[in-house]
């Protein structure tokens, strides 16, 4: 893996974005951006990442072309095609606050597609084998949750169909002609509550700071956005229906939740006290 990659000098780019897990420039030359890890992320991660781009781009799925890996010296990713001009959904609704509705309905129809479309299962990874495999990896994650984990994916079937891994409404952006995915490296197949429980968790549970740095929205306008997605993916009005479907995706968000942590540490999590609670809240015993 390491011969592909390519060093680049970040003097030929500016900064223009900052996740959870990396930061983004753009390229003086107007066509092309750089997404770099932090430090933190292996090497290895970030080419996965790459690959599965490859693999969705190849696939006919609106997102940027990737173009190769690159690393600065320190940290790794890779450049893409430069989307431009192009805004997020969360950007433009967070500068124009009456856009809320109607693009959070239209993000629930676009990640139907998505969860419609039948996944490269010879090329793209089971979620619920990658989601056992990194529980594993949870040195410090105790024996006992890592088999009620195990004892739940028992129960999840593999559904041959496409997930994003990652879906929020941050991860799509728009150039006003076409909606393109973005952050689409943890791509994956199974059934669509993987991709709906962090959904929901993010939209619902995360801090006022969290909210901030990661979707640039404040807590109540997340909240609103969920309940403007809800009636429109589920196809229902029904708030006995809309909640049934919501406490189905508890387990997953625990589930989950346990794998982005041993992922993100590369299996060196940290577990405390609150996060047990909130295991134990998602995923009673």
């Amino acid at each position: 893996m390491r011969e592909e990659v390519q060093k680049i000098n970040l003097d030929d780019y500016f900064q223009t974005g900052e996740g959870g897990t990396a930061l983004t420039y753009n390229h003086k030359n107007g066509k092309t951006l750089a997404k770099l890890f932090m430090s933190s992320v292996a090497a290895d991660n970030a080419a996965r990442e790459f690959h599965i781009n490859q693999v969705v781009y190849e696939s006919g799925l609106p997102t940027p072309k990737p173009i190769r890996l690159i690393t600065d010296g320190t940290r790794f990713g890779a450049e893409y095609e430069l989307i431009s001009p192009k805004r997020s959904f969360t950007r433009i609704i967070s500068q124009e606050p009456d856009k809320l509705v109607p693009l959070s309905e239209l993000f629930a129809k676009l990640a139907r597609q998505i969860h419609q479309t039948p996944a490269d299962t010879k090329r793209l990874p089971d979620m619920k084998e990658l989601v056992g495999s990194w529980i594993d990896r949870f040195k410090e994650l105790p024996d006992t949750y890592k088999q009620r984990f195990h004892k739940f994916l028992e129960t999840v079937p593999s559904t041959p169909t496409c997930l994003h891994g990652d879906l929020h409404i941050g991860n799509i952006i728009t150039d006003g002609q076409r909606n393109l995915w973005i952050d689409v490296g943890d791509f994956a197949y199974g059934v669509p509550e993987w991709d709906l429980g962090m959904m929901y968790y993010s939209a619902n549970f995360l801090s006022p700071e969290r909210c901030d740095n990661i979707f640039h929205l404040d807590v109540p306008t997340l909240k609103a956005h969920w309940q403007a997605f809800a009636p429109v993916y589920y196809g229902t009005d029904s708030k006995e229906a809309l909640e049934a479907e919501v406490r189905k995706l508890y387990p997953f968000i625990a589930t989950k939740i346990a794998f982005l942590i041993s992922k993100l540490r590369n299996g060196d999590g940290v577990v405390s006290e609150a996060l047990m609670k909130m295991f134990d809240q998602f995923m009673p015993q």
